[in-house]
């Protein structure tokens, strides 16, 4: 037996028809009307040539829509391409060029910017899922299918596994964007997680061009169990969801964690929790502690990974306090190693396939079957991970390599700091010079000397910020919260 997306589908359709497998707001969707919805879709699709191997671009907001279509795409062995939702017109342009996609599916938010595209000679062509409220005489019609079309089933059944299943777009923030290429088998492996002894119900913060929010929804899935959309990632709306659902687990980013943990929690029902887990980005001890505090009798694990890797490393309940900063051991199935200059390598079965028509960038992140992270890393003397910071972030200064999350780490702590980032910035003495970005609490008034004050003790002198620049908003990526250092370099080089 392969390890096809598809089949998940087809299996809980016949076994537990009836169970919810999706729900936001106060919508829900069951296993077979999710099976019967993406046989319709598939049949349609098919009618219009979607063949396997072929790219069908998705572009919309959060929205149950969106699983039925992917479950479509998966059947017919077609790959599914999400758009970034908060695209303007000229990004989306860039990725539906680089996807040479057959077909683009727009939300009636982003139909008019996908006409728009489509004007263009060589776009694909256009379609819209919601038929009602969509111009149908430029936009293909998606809601029309033979009447036995739910029935059956017209995808392949002997679909390879390792054929590509989806096609994820890195954001782009330090070049131009890039497809993963995700195969059947990669995604079936990445998200078999725990024993499914009891479907779990996972409240899933990301939007759905992510690939997390994909990975939390199959993991569910695997077991028979509930992934629980939102359409905006606030303490509100995910709390609320939590008590909506009667959920078992909830998976933030820090920052997103930093936000509800300022909440009052009282408001809301959340003894359902079983899990709450965190990842992505630099989890402060505090933040640990805190959940801990704030959430008694849940278990908290810490995931590290990518869009390329999957999850490369967890660290389990027992650990999160004993080894602050730590991102864990190699999940199951991962094999990690470190080059000569201590880049964190991962190698598992369900890596990615490559970037999408882009050789040279595939043989820069895959060698010998390893993948090459990026990220600098350390393992203590029980072989706990440490990310030290990154290749391309790494501060040179006076023949000193510093790693700007240590240092970030360090000044995290300060009291007057609401938000911190680290660069390096050109000098003409040292090479580069290690610069603080900082977000002030309000009422704080923050100087350099007391920002290396507080270093001492904890980073050697050559690690300490030797430039201190105040910033409204330190930028992040949209999804995870991750530092956007290329673009805050621009931005500091550019005040002068």
């Amino acid at each position: 037996m392969g390890f096809l997306i598809g089949d998940i589908f087809r299996r809980h359709a016949t076994s537990t028809p009836d169970r919810v497998a999706a729900s936001m707001g106060d919508r829900t969707l069951t296993y077979g009307e999710i099976d019967a919805e993406a046989n319709r879709l598939a049949s349609v699709l098919a009618a219009m040539g979607i063949a396997v191997g072929d790219r069908v671009l998705w572009w919309g907001e959060t929205a149950l829509e969106a699983v039925p279509l992917f479950a479509a795409l998966a059947k017919l062995g077609a790959v599914f391409a999400p758009l970034n939702a908060r695209y303007g017109v000229e990004e989306a342009m860039e990725v539906v060029d680089l996807a040479r996609a057959q077909l683009l599916i727009a939300d009636v938010a982003h139909l008019d910017s996908a006409l728009e595209i489509a004007d263009r000679p060589g776009s694909p062509g256009v379609a819209c899922l919601d038929a009602v409220r969509c111009p149908l005489d430029r936009v293909i019609d998606l809601s029309e299918a033979p009447t036995d079309a739910v029935e059956q089933d017209p995808g392949p059944r002997d679909l390879d596994d390792r054929l590509p299943h989806v096609l994820f777009f890195t954001s782009g923030s330090t070049g131009s964007p890039k497809g993963v290429v995700l195969s059947h088998r990669a995604n079936f492996l990445r998200s078999i997680v725990g024993n499914f002894s009891e479907p779990e119900r996972v409240v899933c913060m990301f939007p759905l061009f992510h690939m997390a929010g994909w990975t939390l929804a199959l993991g569910a899935w695997q077991g028979r169990g509930e992934i629980v959309f939102v359409d905006t990632a606030t303490a509100d709306t995910l709390l609320a969801a939590v008590e909506r659902r009667r959920a078992t687990r909830l998976y933030c980013i820090p920052a997103v964690w930093a936000r509800i943990l300022e909440a009052d929690l009282s408001r809301w029902d959340l003894t359902s929790l079983r899990e709450v887990d965190t990842g992505t980005s630099a989890t402060p001890p505090e933040l640990l502690e805190a959940l801990k505090r704030s959430f008694p009798g849940t278990r908290t694990r810490i995931a590290y990974g990518s869009t390329e890797a999957g999850s490369g490393t967890r660290l389990d309940d027992d650990d999160v306090l004993r080894k602050p900063g730590s991102v864990g051991l190699p999940a199951p199935g991962v094999d990690l190693r470190f080059t000569d200059k201590g880049e964190v390598c991962l190698r598992s079965e369900f890596l990615m396939d490559g970037y999408f028509d882009n050789p040279e960038a595939t043989r820069e992140a895959l060698s010998d079957g390893w993948y090459l992270t990026g990220d600098l890393g350390a393992l203590d003397d029980e072989g706990y991970l440490f990310i030290v910071g990154r290749v391309r972030d790494v501060i040179r200064t006076g023949g000193e390599t510093v790693g700007p999350g240590e240092v970030e780490e360090a000044l995290a702590g300060h009291p007057g700091v609401a938000d911190i980032a680290v660069i390096g910035l050109p000098d003409p003495r040292w090479g580069e010079i290690v610069c603080a970005v900082a977000v002030p609490r309000p009422g704080a008034a923050l100087e350099l000397t007391s920002l290396v004050e507080h270093c001492e003790g904890s980073l050697a002198s050559y690690k300490r910020p030797r430039r201190l620049e105040i910033v409204d908003e330190v930028p992040r990526t949209s999804a995870t919260g991750q530092v956007r250092r290329a673009l805050l370099v621009e931005r500091i080089l550019a005040r002068g």
